[in-house]
């Protein structure tokens, strides 16, 4: 029997010299992927490999390659053999000729995909280019609030809707009042005519804190008669005494409970009261265990609404994942914490436009109560601004051109 190991850079290649060799009754034992290309091991002349045997060779165990005569049953098993042998070599090439088609697909594929990108980025820098020679004003005002961190679909809307007879200034000022108009503001009801309020929110974003300013703001314009409140966070340890220590200090009924089920019978007690401010436990974004108690929420009690705490200092992305956890508890209205915090407004006041959520109140710093204002969309808009331009922030022309660039023909 004749055994030969063939290296090659493709099998199509290896088969062939397979071929010239050992003829077209050879035998592939084996084959596999190298740095290279292939290695392929291939064998033929069968005849005498049933009975091989190790003999004692001078320079160590060699193969004895004299044939013993072959018995009928080998004859059989031999004939069989060989006659597959050129039906394997077959489909061992036309393997060969698929996996060598499927890899030059894939290249072409990815090249492909290249050009594309490559096509693209093209394009959009061409388009890029005429809005900013047929709409110089548009064009820079895109990159303006671009600057903000503001989403593109926000800015492209309010960006088409500017008059094209504005100078820049003026249609700057236009944009700014178009975005105000989309942040909904609950003003300060809150505290003018109270309710029954569960503050729900990420871990760390303020929930306790602000909860006593906005418990120490009632007391000081109403009284402590007419307030509760309710720690229902039994997850961080500490969190109901501090609630209990607040009602102290204020001179107002503090309670604890453990669970939406207990939840339900205690506001059904406090019925009576004008203001109940529940704290709830934070939930981390990797946190689903608390998912059924947010759920419950809204059922403990027909006017208890879930008012959603964000952090102003986290990212934009993270602003985002908050709103669609909590969705789970219905959130109407929100408060916006630690702007003091804040390096960039845009891509939380997006968020907010599109979630619909109106913003009741924002705080900055951690005096009580001193540090809490109803929010003013206009305000919020100046401190954007002022937080872009003190930053320095600048958006990416690559990127300007990607986003906006098909909008020369709406300005046209």
């Amino acid at each position: 029997m004749r055994i030969k190991r063939y290296l090659a850079k493709d099998m199509r290649q290896a088969l062939r010299l397979v071929r010239e060799e050992q003829g077209p009754d050879a035998v592939i034992l084996s084959s596999q992927r190298t740095e290279d290309g292939v290695e392929v091991t291939a064998a033929a002349d069968y005849e005498g490999a049933l009975e091989p045997r190790l003999v004692a060779g001078g320079q160590g165990d060699r193969l004895d390659e004299r044939k013993a005569p072959p018995s009928p049953a080998a004859s059989g098993f031999s004939t069989g053999f060989e006659s597959s042998f050129a039906a394997q070599m077959q489909r061992a090439t036309v393997v060969a000729e698929h996996s060598q088609a499927a890899e030059h697909s894939n290249e072409m594929n990815s090249e492909l995909k290249r050009l594309r990108q490559m096509l693209e980025t093209q394009v959009a820098t061409l388009a890029w280019n005429d809005l900013t020679r047929r709409a110089p004003v548009h064009a820079e005002l895109l990159r303006e609030l671009t600057h903000l961190g503001l989403g593109p679909e926000l800015v492209a809307e309010v960006t088409a809707q500017a008059p094209r007879h504005f100078e820049f200034a003026e249609a700057h000022r236009h944009a700014l009042a178009q975005i105000a108009k989309r942040i909904e503001v609950a003003g300060d009801r809150y505290l003018e005519t109270g309710g029954m309020i569960a503050l729900v929110g990420p871990t760390g974003s303020g929930k306790t804190t602000t909860l006593a300013k906005l418990a120490a703001r009632w007391v000081l314009r109403h009284g402590p008669r007419d307030i509760a409140l309710v720690a229902a966070d039994s997850m961080r340890i500490g969190a109901q005494d501090q609630i209990h220590t607040l009602g102290r200090l204020l001179g107002v009924p503090a309670y604890s409970v453990d669970g939406a089920g207990e939840l339900a019978g205690l506001l059904a007690k406090l019925s009576d009261r004008r203001l109940v401010l529940v704290d709830t436990a934070g939930l981390s974004p990797k946190d689903t265990r608390q998912l059924a108690e947010l759920s419950a929420l809204g059922a403990a009690h027909p006017k208890l609404e879930a008012m959603l705490v964000l952090s102003a200092s986290v990212q934009a992305g993270a602003i985002e994942e908050a709103i669609a956890r909590y969705g789970a508890a219905r959130p109407r209205t929100c408060i916006l914490t630690k702007l003091d915090e804040a390096t960039s407004l845009g891509g939380l006041l997006s968020a907010l436009i599109r979630s619909r959520i109106a913003v009741a109140y924002v705080s900055e710093g951690q005096l009580v109560p001193e540090d809490l204002a109803p929010a003013r969309a206009h305000q919020l808009i100046a401190r954007a601004v002022e937080l872009s331009r003190r930053s320095g922030a600048m958006a990416d022309e690559e990127l300007l051109h990607r986003r906006f660039g098909g909008m020369a023909h709406a300005l046209a």
